[in-house]
């Protein structure tokens, strides 16, 4: 099963490199969309079928928290697997984020840490457990 992915984040450079670590990860990928902020991450997941949202927290104009409340009362996307990738470390955030249906993976990541992540809540594995190919042993941090 490929997975078609959002990423909404509102630095064009992160997106670019969880992307990029996306493509790594040995993962089927399927479509890949982006979003600057959650209002466009919103109307992404309207307009196109995705199977997994990865969410900064803190963007302009609409955050992560506010999306995937309103991810959450939709019931059309109500069941999407959401992951939220940031810098923030407070426990208390986290543990309300996953309250809310949300996986986390911290800023820096490695494309290991996010393939687990992401098979994980997902159920979808990567090609190095089919004896496809392997990553690298040693990943750089993203």
């Amino acid at each position: 099963m490929a997975l078609n992915v959002l990423v909404v984040d509102d630095s064009a450079v992160m997106r670019k490199m969880i992307v990029r670590t996306l493509r790594l990860s040995g993962l089927p990928l399927g479509d890949v969309f982006e979003a600057g902020n959650g209002q466009e991450g919103l109307d992404a997941l309207r307009d196109h079928w995705v199977d997994l949202a990865l969410v900064d927290i803190n963007m302009p104009v609409m955050n992560g928290e506010e999306m995937i409340d309103r991810v959450r009362q939709n019931p059309e996307t109500a069941d999407l697997t959401v992951i939220v990738v940031s810098t923030d470390s407070s426990e208390t955030r986290i543990e309300m984020l996953q309250k809310k249906g949300a996986g986390f993976v911290h800023k820096p990541f490695t494309p290991e840490g996010l393939r687990e992540t992401i098979s994980h809540l997902t159920g979808v594995t990567h090609a190095e457990q089919a004896g496809e190919g392997a990553l690298p042993g040693s990943s750089p941090d993203f």
